[in-house]
């Protein structure tokens, strides 16, 4: 079974003001997050920024959509870079599997 992953957006940065247009988001605060479908899960987490450009198209901040967001992270990230970041959820995973390194107490602590 492959791992399955999901993004959230705990915050999306903005300009009160700016170019003329209100709300106007500049970082993407951004989670990645994979599980197995077993119990085991990972994340990763960053920002990528977002640039407007005065004259081009908008999105008013209450009508974003998800995908939208979506598409400005997978695209300032770059499809190399999600696939870096997959992995390192991938590895997160594997190590709750078949660790390859335990963390143990001292054996005279009870």
């Amino acid at each position: 079974m492959s791992n399955t992953y999901t993004w959230s957006f705990p915050t999306l940065s903005a300009y009160p003001s700016a170019e003329g247009e209100t709300d106007v988001v500049f970082t993407v605060h951004w989670v990645l997050n994979g599980t197995d479908g077993n119990g085991h899960s990972g994340s990763v987490y960053g920002t990528v920024p977002v640039t407007y450009t005065a004259g081009g198209p908008f999105t008013p901040y209450a009508s974003l959509t998800e995908s939208q967001v979506i598409a400005w992270t997978t695209e300032g990230l770059g499809a190399d870079r999600v696939a870096e970041l997959q992995a390192n959820i991938d590895n997160q995973i594997q190590q709750q599997v078949s660790p390859t390194v335990v963390n143990l107490p001292p054996p005279w602590a009870a």
